[in-house]
């Protein structure tokens, strides 16, 4: 979004809560690697370095999105924690850390991963068993060995799982079943053949995309491929007692260590504003909202399965960028149009 605005001459800042820019790739696992090749894992004007046709772990992407910032000369404040976010007399009112900013528009950049998700029954295991949530995995050398149980079948468990697998022995418990694809297809990348489909540009108001919204894929990775590496899976944790979790098929198991591959919830307690549906979702076209001079950047299939990725979310930005540019206060005072998430 700063790039868009600073190619129109905007005034602008980006406020970033942590101490550095690209925080929650920080927070990563340290072998974690993107499912997207470099080819598809840029933001606009500057393509990612390396092999097109490779794919870039944690490191790289800390290292790209801190070059970006320094070419673009993007203005950010860092240490900077949007704690409120409201509005009085036709501006938004934003509490940063004890001062008060003002501005005409916000554009909400948090993405999707905000507060970590952990289901209760965490509450009813032993207090020695180890436990955390993927976001503080970083190595396997900081989980105890003995048996671990990874909880959550999506992209992020079956990666960690396979990680662990070749130091302790691990059981993965899935919930839901999700639809493994291949990384790699007749020698191209499967986002070679989603772009070339036209399939990641198809909209979340087509009927298609109605139903694509809701099914989660595995990309490149498989409950066989982790048999063979000697991972066990389970069905969905049902209830802990102790240092034992049971399942829903009614197998029990007893562990050392749990890792909360569990994913996250939305946390917009801090925005003010009747932006939101009875269900706390965005009311949003497109990541414009009906409050004039509010916009929202990086929801999940905000427009597109490509969102909330890193090569397509440059879409919605600019998409939103002229929304930005013809705007005037004066519309404050208009009726605000229907909208539609």
């Amino acid at each position: 979004m700063g790039y868009f605005l600073a190619r129109q001459g905007k005034r602008f800042v980006i406020l970033e809560r942590a101490d550095s820019i690209g925080s929650a790739w920080r927070d990563r696992w340290e072998s974690l690697t993107l499912f997207t090749p470099r080819r598809y894992s840029g933001l606009p004007g500057l393509p990612f370095p390396g092999d097109p046709e490779g794919y870039p772990g944690r490191d790289e992407v800390i290292l790209y999105l801190d070059q970006y910032a320094e070419t673009f000369d993007l203005p950010t404040e860092l240490n900077s924690n949007v704690r409120r976010l409201t509005s009085d007399d036709g501006r938004f009112l934003l509490e940063v850390d004890g001062r008060t900013t003002k501005a005409d528009q916000v554009v909400v950049a948090t993405g999707p991963f905000q507060a970590s998700y952990v289901p209760q029954l965490a509450d009813q295991l032993a207090p020695e068993i180890f436990q955390t949530h993927s976001t503080g995995y970083h190595k396997p050398s900081d989980v105890p060995q003995g048996v671990v149980l990874v909880v959550g079948g999506g992209n992020t468990g079956f990666q960690i799982a396979k990680e662990l697998a070749a130091t302790h022995k691990v059981y993965l418990s899935v919930g839901s079943q999700q639809k493994p694809l291949p990384q790699r297809l007749l020698g191209r990348d499967l986002f070679w053949w989603l772009t070339k489909s036209r399939l990641l540009a198809t909209t979340v108001e087509s009927r298609l995309g109605r139903k694509l919204q809701h099914r989660d894929t595995l990309i490149g990775s498989s409950p066989r491929q982790l048999g063979r590496l000697g991972v066990e899976l389970k069905p969905r944790a049902a209830s802990a007692s102790g240092r034992t979790v049971q399942f829903a098929d009614g197998s029990e198991l007893e562990m050392d260590a749990v890792i909360w591959s569990t994913g996250y919830q939305p946390d917009y307690s801090w925005i003010d504003l009747p932006v939101f549906d009875a269900e706390g979702l965005v009311r949003h076209k497109r990541g414009v909202t009906h409050v004039p001079g509010l916009y929202f950047l990086g929801l999940t299939w905000q427009h597109t399965r490509g969102s909330a990725l890193l090569g397509w979310i440059k879409d919605d930005a600019e998409f939103i960028a002229p929304q930005i540019a013809t705007f005037a206060p004066a519309q404050r005072d208009r009726s605000p149009e229907r909208s539609t998430r």
